[in-house]
């Protein structure tokens, strides 16, 4: 009777996911092409769909734009961040929701292609994520498309960029994680280069206008109140050589008076850490969204 039951039941799960359309009994992750004419290119970019995306499609979910860093493109964060891997274990955890997460194209060899989320000359990046790119995704993909189910993450440069849009687009997002985040480069640090025109010489000077860091230090009470619009996370290793940077911008959101979560782990700048941060970034995204 026993081995009855059991072949019973194999065939009822067999015969029910055959029955699910384009395995939508897992979630996965895609590359979509967005034809730019902001910055008149085609730009890809990897999404992850929860399960039963396809099997439901009334039904509309919180985004977590998630970037990547320096000399990285979209797929990073799925082929080595392990993003689907990570989402499935917290799913069935109940630790993370349903959500789409998104990872835009910002990236590549330095030398040869433009890196970086912030706009520059020859390069307006962000016009396009926010002209283009977030109305195509949310459109398309059935995103909830308000500010208290929209969240922002990234890593290292990403970190930083993720920082800056939540700081500058406060009324956009609930919660920005920020991972080993290039939050500022000092003046009396930066690096010359021997080309001031070179991509990655207008990346550094891009990155000293938009300094995180610089943003709260001069801020009024206006733009204080605007921040605390926003969940704000901090994770960065112990021997990460952006460690300074990060608790620099962190203490400075303190004596601001803006609330602002800071995790110091083990760790460097690499990712492993990156991988392992996940597991803190998706369950507070999840805890933030519909605040």
């Amino acid at each position: 009777m026993k081995k009855l039951l059991t072949a019973v039941l194999c065939l009822w799960s067999s015969t029910a996911m055959a029955q699910m359309p384009n395995n939508d009994w897992q979630s996965k992750v895609i590359v979509d092409t967005i034809q730019s004419n902001v910055l008149n290119a085609p730009r890809e970019v990897s999404i992850f769909l929860p399960r039963g995306f396809n099997a439901q499609p009334d039904k509309k979910y919180p985004v977590l734009y998630l970037l990547h860093g320096m000399w990285e493109t979209h797929v990073n964060w799925s082929e080595r961040g392990h993003v689907k891997e990570v989402m499935d274990r917290l799913t069935a955890s109940n630790e993370a929701c349903d959500m789409i997460i998104v990872t835009p194209n910002a990236g590549g060899n330095i030398h040869t292609q433009w890196n970086g989320y912030f706009n520059m000359p020859g390069w307006d990046y962000e016009s396009f994520f926010y002209d283009e790119l977030m109305p195509y995704v949310e459109s398309k993909y059935r995103v909830i498309g308000d500010k208290q189910h929209r969240a922002i993450a990234g890593l290292s440069m990403g970190g930083g960029g993720a920082t800056n849009y939540a700081q500058r687009h406060a009324d956009k997002y609930c919660a920005a994680y920020a991972m080993s985040a290039l939050m500022s480069i000092p003046e009396q640090g930066a690096v010359r280069f021997d080309d001031p025109n070179s991509k990655i010489a207008i990346l550094t000077r891009s990155v000293i206008e938009n300094s995180c860091v610089d943003y709260v230090l001069q801020a009024d009470d206006t733009r204080k109140d605007s921040l605390r619009q926003v969940e704000w996370f901090v994770d960065c290793g112990d021997d990460d050589f952006l460690l300074d940077r990060n608790l620099e911008f962190f203490q400075a959101m303190r004596n601001a008076g803006i609330p602002c979560q800071l995790r110091v782990r083990d760790g460097g700048h690499d990712w492993e850490y990156w991988n392992s941060a996940l597991y803190t970034c998706l369950p507070f995204v999840t805890r933030s969204f519909g605040k």
